[in-house]
């Protein structure tokens, strides 16, 4: 399994989507992690993106038999909208413990950043032409053409989990540093997230492989 997801973790990397895995860290004392009860919270204001960004994660972990509730059903919209006292998170985690919770798969935007990227010689000119109308021949289509550059938009987004662990301090078992370069769809952004989260997740050990039901592996081969 561990083989296979690797496959298809190399797959999604070098597709073409828009979502890429930057950088990861797992908690070195921990090897397996078997999670019964999750929290998903996505922290963002686009309550449309939150909705199908808790629903998709609640959707994976519970096709692996496992209790998960979306921060939306849990809170409601105020969780991620409105400030928290060091207490009130205190207060709240106790409840989740008290509820039966073990794990919190938390996301957020850590930042955003606009990029120009300029194409290298435009027009093809010979890199020896040094003379005055010849250099600004060359790179005029700067201000005339809208080729000559691509802007575009990259989010810096973080997904931890957390263990609730009632002996010991609120644990961090694994992080992921994730790029999303110039979203254009919502559906597809979140699809493509979600996917490269779980087959991390599940290279690692943090989640066990996808229970099928005899109706859906009947239904793939038809």
């Amino acid at each position: 399994m561990k083989y296979l997801t690797g496959i298809l973790l190399i797959f999604l990397l070098c597709s073409c989507s828009s979502v890429e895995l930057v950088e990861h860290w797992k908690n070195p004392d921990i090897d397996f992690y078997e999670p019964n009860k999750v929290l998903v919270v996505g922290m963002t204001s686009h309550v449309e993106a939150r909705q199908k960004f808790e629903q998709q994660l609640k959707d994976e972990y519970e096709a692996r038999g496992i209790e998960t509730v979306r921060s939306l059903d849990l809170f409601g919209p105020a969780f991620s909208t409105e400030k928290m006292t060091k207490a009130d998170l205190k207060a709240m985690e106790n409840d989740l413990i008290n509820d039966g919770f073990d794990t919190v798969l938390f996301t957020k935007v850590m930042g955003v950043e606009d990029i120009i990227e300029y194409k290298s010689n435009y027009d093809g000119y010979d890199e020896t032409y040094r003379r005055f109308n010849e250099e600004y021949l060359k790179y005029q289509d700067i201000y005339y053409n809208p080729d000559y550059y691509e802007a575009y938009t990259v989010y810096h987004v973080e997904t931890s989990m957390y263990c609730l662990c009632p002996t010991k301090d609120r644990a961090l078992i694994w992080k992921g540093y994730i790029d999303i370069t110039d979203p254009q769809s919502i559906d597809d952004t979140v699809n493509d997230y979600v996917r490269l989260v779980i087959i991390v997740l599940e290279e690692q050990q943090l989640i066990t492989p996808k229970i099928f039901k005899e109706e859906d592996i009947a239904e793939e081969t038809i």
